[in-house]
């Protein structure tokens, strides 16, 4: 079974070969992995699946990349998403486009997977640092990934694993508001049939967690859009 905590890539590429490649190396490296053939698929399963990352073809059908990288970036819900462009046009005026476009980042095909994995790992490491291992930090809170192991103010505090992954998500990006839905994919998977009431119940069980020791609440409730970590009166 796929961790879920794992970082979420979609691969949006219409060549078999080319997802065969990376859909083999990325999954060695334990990244979750979706997939797109065309462009209006991406511009779809971006929308439904909020990945992490996106490896995206220049060179598509229905919708070019170049569109899709416009469009991705214009739209609120997945204008964050970070967005490397592979293509097979190497000329400077096309990867100036491809920049000025959107994309976080451009490599040309035929390109070393070894530099692609290291790209994409230096591209995680600033947005998702726990994907990569790192130990995250807001206020008083401390979460060690590798060692499973979360503490507020020096003490240790024991959650569950539905907590602990809800705890995660929203430390990996503190401020920013997560609706039910979002947390559903996130934490429980896309595949999981799950009520939304649960996931009030288990952000409730994580705030009573971490208030123990009548702490801060420093889980914020946004009335009909969702949740974020972040300090509120």
């Amino acid at each position: 079974m796929t961790n879920n905590s794992n970082p979420i890539i979609l691969i949006v590429e219409d060549e078999p070969a080319q997802v065969e490649l990376l859909t083999y190396n990325l999954g060695t490296e334990g990244f979750q992995l979706v997939q797109a053939a065309d462009g209006e698929e991406g511009l779809l399963m971006a929308d439904e699946t909020q990945p992490d990352l996106i490896l995206l073809d220049w060179m598509l059908p229905k919708i070019s990349g170049i569109e899709v990288c416009r469009r991705l970036k214009t739209r609120a819900q997945t204008k964050h998403i970070p967005i490397i462009m592979l293509t097979a046009r190497g000329e400077e005026t096309d990867k100036v486009r491809g920049l000025e476009t959107g994309c976080d980042d451009y490599i040309v095909k035929p390109y070393s997977v070894v530099e692609l994995v290291a790209r994409v790992r230096a591209m995680l490491r600033r947005i998702r640092p726990s994907g990569v291992g790192e130990v995250l930090e807001f206020e008083d809170i401390r979460l060690d990934p590798e060692q499973y192991k979360v503490t507020r103010d020096g003490k240790a505090i024991k959650i569950g694993p539905i907590e602990y992954r809800l705890l995660l998500t929203f430390m990996e990006k503190p401020g920013r508001v997560w609706s039910r839905e979002q947390l559903l994919d996130r934490v429980w998977g896309r595949d999981a049939y799950v009520d939304l009431r649960t996931v009030d119940v288990h952000v409730g069980r994580l705030r009573k967690s971490l208030n123990c020791n009548d702490s801060l609440d420093l889980i914020r409730t946004v009335r009909g859009a969702g949740y974020s970590l972040d300090q509120h009166s």
